[in-house]
């Protein structure tokens, strides 16, 4: 199906250079025809199964054009990790006035479920099963996870005017992430069982209440903006 991109471009005389803007938006539609070509392919074959070579025959373009624009085949498939390695982090930098990090990390992530956010892990149950079935994928989410909280850390030492490495930030910033992880695999969990991301939604909002509400009397006050 041809986009307002596509045909933007094909109404470019030959032998003009397209502007910078046009440029840049072909390149994105490249990136993200690439990716969705990559993603059906493992969610039918499998990660380990599917070749680069294969998805570059389904994209319709070179596989040295795959590569240019992944470097890894995994980010192929976890095609928002900068979203998801930076969520946390932002949540706490924008944090309200008088809002510490755990009330404005609670209120994030039941904005997160009310929208079905795949960043929050509602991904569908095709995606779900496609990295649990992945060892490779598997491993990378997990580092994904340790990344964020690394991240979520230097948000914190900032609040609070602390060293990244100070052991208070890094506990509160284990004792977040951990919360966070935990929330993310359980609606996994839910999707893979065959629950609709309503049914999941209106689980996550008694479970997730539960979860914050643990650190609650440990942190509630920690890094109140």
């Amino acid at each position: 199906m041809e986009t307002w991109t596509s045909a933007a471009a094909s109404a470019t005389p030959a032998g003009v250079t397209a502007p910078p803007g046009l440029r840049e938006a072909k390149k994105q539609e490249t990136r993200q025809l690439i990716s969705d070509h990559a993603t059906r392919l493992f969610m039918e074959q499998g990660f380990e199964n599917t070749t680069i070579a294969e998805i570059a025959a389904a994209s319709r373009v070179a596989k040295k054009t795959v590569t240019n624009y992944f470097a890894r085949k995994e980010d192929l498939a976890l095609d928002h990790q900068d979203e998801f390695r930076a969520t946390l982090a932002r949540v706490v930098t924008s944090r309200r006035p008088g809002e510490s990090a755990l009330a404005a990390l609670r209120r994030a992530f039941e904005a997160a479920v009310a929208a079905r956010d795949p960043v929050a892990g509602f991904s569908g149950p095709d995606f779900s099963r496609m990295i649990t079935d992945s060892p490779t994928l598997s491993a990378c989410l997990r580092n994904l996870h340790d990344q964020r909280e690394q991240a979520l850390a230097g948000a914190l030492a900032e609040a609070v005017g602390a060293r990244p490495d100070d052991i208070t930030v890094r506990t509160v910033a284990g004792l977040l992430g951990a919360v966070h992880r935990v929330l993310f695999q359980r609606i996994q969990d839910l999707t893979l069982a065959g629950h609709t991301n309503d049914e999941i939604a209106r689980t996550m909002a008694n479970e997730a209440a539960r979860a914050f509400g643990l650190l609650e009397p440990a942190v509630g006050d920690y890094a109140i903006a």
